[in-house]
């Protein structure tokens, strides 16, 4: 599969201080690939670097086999065939829907209205060129801010943050809609967002940043179920930690013997995610481990709080069927095999952000 995008290095100082440090990035034809990390990590400036905004500090950018940044290369943003949608959308208040969308399109009057009338009807607003922008509601501005990205039909398209200026009820509905947009024109996607569950739902690859770095890329599920660092792994999902004494494959901790995914030695922290925790078949009184003390019910799971044999405070998610009332007394264990950091290392990568 060939690639559409390639940062090989790339830093980018400001006044001396890193803003992006030594950053490593492939994208692949017709991927979509989320930025995803706190604000302040670097996201948006990666974008800008790419789309031309900012030039490098150092490193290199190839896009579609072209080098638009290196050492005395500096290709400007409007030779670079890349789309871009802005978190305000910035479209122009004077212009009407097609015209804001063909703004940048060159070519003869027919050849515009024609690829105009294509992108409308791609992004499901066929009979809205005439409209203004502020007669649409926020999610059909989304949409014509992403066929004007579309419209020169660029290499890679940069969406920066375009779901936060949304209300919560309109923004699940907006990213499925854009999400097919983008996998029907087939186009290469670098999304940049805070927030988790955008990044999970939507991208074929996550790339996690902090400080000004990637920690990790890899599909969502392997982020999810395979973080190779305990920054990674606080931020993707929700977190438990078990403190624990590791012996090969196996490691002793207040839950007793649980599996590891990699042997290791020594004291280590394991990683528990809630709905690895599951009430034993045979809890009881007797052989109880931990102790409720909350619970919150989503109908079709419940949350439950619960304080471990330790004083150790975990968080486990199950099905809604059984019921879960502070105080009970009940005995959990920890299904499959479990992620551990050696104390050491976990220590070190939970440095700030």
């Amino acid at each position: 599969m060939s690639k559409t995008l390639e940062c090989t290095d790339v830093s980018k100082a400001f006044a001396g201080v890193l803003a992006v440090h030594g950053l490593n990035l492939s994208i692949y034809a017709g991927e979509f690939v989320t930025l995803l990390g706190p604000s302040g990590c670097g996201k948006t400036t990666t974008l800008r670097l790419i789309a031309g905004f900012e030039q490098p500090t150092s490193g290199e950018i190839v896009i579609n086999g072209k080098t638009v940044a290196a050492e005395h290369i500096f290709i400007p943003p409007e030779a670079r065939h890349v789309g871009m949608v802005f978190q305000d959308y910035a479209l122009f208040p004077h212009l009407n829907v097609a015209d804001n969308i063909g703004f940048a399109l060159k070519g003869s009057k027919h050849t515009k209205t024609a690829r105009v009338n294509d992108l409308l009807e791609l992004v499901g607003l066929q009979g809205f060129g005439k409209r203004m922008p502020h007669e649409l509601s926020g999610g059909q501005q989304q949409r014509v801010a992403l066929a004007r990205a579309m419209a020169n039909q660029p290499d890679i398209l940069l969406l920066d943050e375009p779901f936060s200026n949304l209300d919560t009820a309109l923004r699940g509905q907006v990213r499925s809609e854009v999400h097919s947009i983008l996998r029907e024109a087939g186009t290469s996607v670098i999304f940049v967002t805070h927030d988790q569950e955008e990044a999970l739902s939507l991208s074929d690859r996550v790339a996690v940043m902090f400080d000004g770095t990637i920690q990790q890329v890899d599909t969502p599920q392997a982020l999810y179920i395979h973080p190779t660092t305990r920054q990674v792994a606080d931020f993707i999902g929700e977190a438990n930690w078990l403190r624990a004494q590791a012996d090969g494959r196996t490691a002793h901790c207040v839950l007793g013997t649980v599996l590891l995914e990699k042997p290791q030695r020594g004291e280590v922290d394991i990683l528990l995610r809630p709905e690895t925790l599951t009430l034993a078949q045979t809890s009881d009184n007797h052989n109880a481990n931990a102790r409720v003390i909350w619970r919150e019910f989503y109908g079709h799971d419940q949350r439950v709080g619960l304080e471990l044999a330790d004083g150790t405070r975990v968080v486990m998610r199950a099905l809604s069927d059984a019921i879960y009332t502070p105080g009970d007394q009940i005995h959990v264990v920890a299904r499959g095999e479990l992620v551990a950091f050696p104390v050491e290392a976990a220590t070190q990568s939970n440095g700030g952000e």
